[in-house]
């Protein structure tokens, strides 16, 4: 466990008038404040905060953030409040410090709402001090290097969120080193048997590889002296999840993988880096399109360096970053190299310009109620790879791989994507889902009486573009529901000599949204559109108890009156009830265990969905209903997984005796060899919920040569 006298040690050598009495005061409030508490692994609580402290010096952050990341925890975990920590360590320390903090406290009807809540406010914070989310980070870091202690369940769910989000998001910032060792340990217990294969190949070719790496960079720095261009350079080995990714990506072996070696060139000034980029390229071979130049074109991030993949002396592919020694401080702690934090004078106009992306998110997110759109809005913008495209005036914008023409236009203005019917690129036209490459000049063809396609949300990329469709499809579908509902409760108040006119603005109308649960009439109205209320609900409301039939009618009851045939026990629950139509989405096939949610189909009752569904997510909140899974049923449900391996006797064989002895039944099957030796099976399955599945995924897993296997959504 690192010691407090280290992590002083370290700011006094970054910072020699730093305020270390801020640091002393807050580590001993931290001890005292977690004094009994337990970490799993056996260890004093305080051990955490101390880790976390010591990671944010190793970004060379200044006392101020050290205090935060002693304190981290304390709101959460403690019965400290904000008032104790802004009494005590100043407004801008607690803050940080709430930034941090976890919703545990709070009651979300769901953990994915939990953690998209966590996140939202995370995101929010940082947007405001940017030392939330470097806090964040670290605290994630030290949690994953101690995840051993956690049970497997939890495990699995912290490394996926961690895949998902946490890397991406040390990307983004560009805390290189951080992302790449978020990503490999979440690798570690995501795909255990992948990981160890990779670990032991990487290490089998360790020494052969060292005398390579020592052979290369003798080479460089000869050739670079003989140049009068004195630099330093580095070699090493790509991390695991990259290799591992690149294996995916082409369909490969690690044998296969060649460019697992990298090289850095660190020079003094950006001249000197475009010429030993020549020097490179007269002694080795350089591969067509794989030179890149992040310096003339910075990463949003603000990284900044050339790539060029060559053919190296032993014929292998090696890759070869060349950048300044500032270049390469901002490429190691990204964000955290600009921030000043001892003058307190916040960012310049450049580091300022690298949080375009943050703003944009946030006011993007800001009318994002719903978690589930709101996470999959957050995975969007912090997808990793970029293109750089060109407007008709020559400015430039950073969209997402594979973007498209729409993404283009909603990202210039909203009415430009809103009134986006063609484009042309480099001249040309092309339909609106084209994905838009590096480097071209993108024009956007509009019309003012044109508005967006829901289609829309099959192919556009980014936040932005997806917000913006689904807004105007929730006010197209909100217009026509205000339309149906005044239809239908003016035909139940008829029935009783009434209008609805005669109540719209009234008190009463008022009262009854109110009862009901909605802030205005109109949302009532609305509401009874959408199939969430009935109009007899509203009429209860609005008119005196003797001129009402004595009958009840839910939107349950509702959706049981369309219902012929029925089936006489469900396996969901909607509202506590299991007498309703319930359809599974054929798009994601959810079994018993999955988070779900369901919407209401009017005239067929309800269909359910994975929450993560893309489906699901495109369709209108406002018809979303709880649902739950009965506590015992004896169904089961076909399910489609897929199984890559590399080919052998007696293979198949083995896979379906697995799955047999998981006691699944296989209802499908087919096999196709692929030129590259291995070979593709896909199953159809009956099991009896989502951690049957997962038992017997696990059991296909452990048999040799399998090297994935993953459940498919249709």
């Amino acid at each position: 466990m690192i010691r407090i006298t280290d992590i002083l040690d370290r700011i006094s050598a970054c910072e020699p008038e730093a305020d270390l009495d801020l640091v002393e005061r807050a580590y001993i409030y931290s001890a005292r404040i977690h004094e009994g508490q337990v970490r799993l692994s056996g260890e004093p609580y305080l051990s955490h905060p101390l880790e976390v402290a010591g990671l944010l010096t190793e970004l060379k952050l200044g006392p101020t953030s050290v205090a935060a990341g002693l304190l981290h925890d304390t709101l959460e975990d403690t019965k400290a409040t904000m008032e104790d920590l802004t009494g005590l360590f100043g407004e801008t320390v607690a803050h940080i410090v709430e930034g941090v903090t976890k919703l545990s406290r709070l009651a979300f009807r769901s953990s994915e709402a939990r953690q998209a809540e966590s996140i939202r406010k995370m995101i929010l914070a940082m947007a405001d001090d940017i030392r939330v989310i470097l806090i964040k980070l670290c605290d994630r870091l030290h949690n994953m290097r101690t995840l051993q202690f956690q049970n497997e369940k939890k495990q699995i769910r912290i490394a996926q969120e961690t895949l998902d989000i946490y890397a991406p998001l040390a990307g983004r910032l560009g805390i290189h080193w951080i992302k790449t060792e978020l990503e490999d340990i979440a690798f570690m217990y995501l795909f255990p048997h992948e990981y160890r294969e990779i670990a032991n190949q990487v290490a089998k070719r360790k020494q052969e590889q060292q005398e390579q790496i020592d052979s290369i960079k003798k080479i460089i720095e000869t050739n670079m002296a003989d140049a009068n261009l004195p630099c330093k350079a580095e070699g090493r080995y790509k991390h695991f999840y990259g290799i591992y990714q690149k294996m995916m990506k082409q369909g490969v072996d690690f044998e296969e993988v060649y460019d697992i070696l990298a090289f850095r060139i660190i020079l003094d000034t950006v001249p000197q880096c475009y010429q030993a980029v020549g020097i490179i390229h007269s002694i080795w071979k350089p591969i067509a399109k794989r030179f890149k130049d992040f310096i003339s074109m910075p990463k949003p991030n603000m990284y900044q360096s050339l790539h060029t993949t060559v053919i190296g002396p032993l014929g292998e592919r090696v890759e070869i970053q060349i950048r300044t020694k500032r270049m390469d401080r901002v490429a190691r702690h990204g964000i955290a190299a600009h921030w000043q934090y001892k003058e307190k004078t916040g960012f310049d106009e450049k580091t300022g310009a690298a949080f375009a992306w943050l703003r944009k998110l946030v006011e993007e997110q800001k009318n994002l109620k719903d978690p589930d759109e709101f996470m999959e809005s957050v995975r969007m913008e912090l997808f990793p790879d970029e293109v750089y495209l060109f407007t008709p005036r020559g400015d430039v914008l950073t969209l997402p791989k594979a973007a498209t023409p729409v993404d283009f236009a909603y990202a210039i203005h909203s009415e430009v994507g809103n009134q986006c019917t063609g484009a042309k690129v480099d001249g040309r036209m092309v339909p609106l889902k084209y994905e838009l490459k590096t480097g071209q000049r993108v024009e956007i063809i509009t019309s003012p009486h044109h508005q967006p396609s829901k289609d829309w949300l099959n192919f556009v990329k980014t936040a932005r573009a997806r917000s913006r469709v689904r807004q105007h499809i929730k006010a197209e579908e909100r217009k026509w529901s205000l339309v149906l509902g005044r239809e239908m409760c003016d035909k139940v108040l008829r029935k009783y000599n009434a209008s609805l006119n005669k109540y719209l603005k009234s008190h009463d109308m008022e009262k009854a949204a109110h009862d009901l649960g909605y802030k205005t009439a109109d949302d009532l109205i609305a509401g009874v559109g959408y199939g969430k209320v009935t109009p007899l609900q509203v009429a209860r409301h609005l008119l005196p108890k003797s001129e009402l039939k004595n009958e009840k009618e839910t939107v349950v009851s509702r959706l049981k009156q369309r219902i012929r045939g029925r089936k006489a026990k469900s396996s969901i629950l909607v509202k506590g009830l299991d007498d309703v139509l319930v359809r599974f989405g054929k798009c994601c096939s959810p079994l018993p265990g999955d988070p779900v949610v369901g919407y209401i189909t009017r005239g067929q009752g309800v269909t359910v969905h994975l929450t993560r569904c893309p489906h699901a997510l495109s369709m209108d909140p406002e018809r979303r209903i709880e649902l739950q899974w009965a506590p015992e049923t004896e169904e089961v449900y076909p399910v489609r997984i897929h199984v890559l391996c590399h080919d052998r006797m007696g293979l198949l064989a083995n896979i379906t005796a697995a799955i047999s002895e998981g006691e699944a039944n296989i209802l499908d099957a087919s096999v196709s060899t692929r030129a590259d030796k291995r070979a593709e099976c896909f199953f159809t399955i009956s099991v009896s919920g989502a951690d049957h599945l997962e038992n017997v995924i696990k059991s296909v897993k452990k048999i040799r040569h399998v090297i994935k296997v993953s459940r498919l959504s249709a």
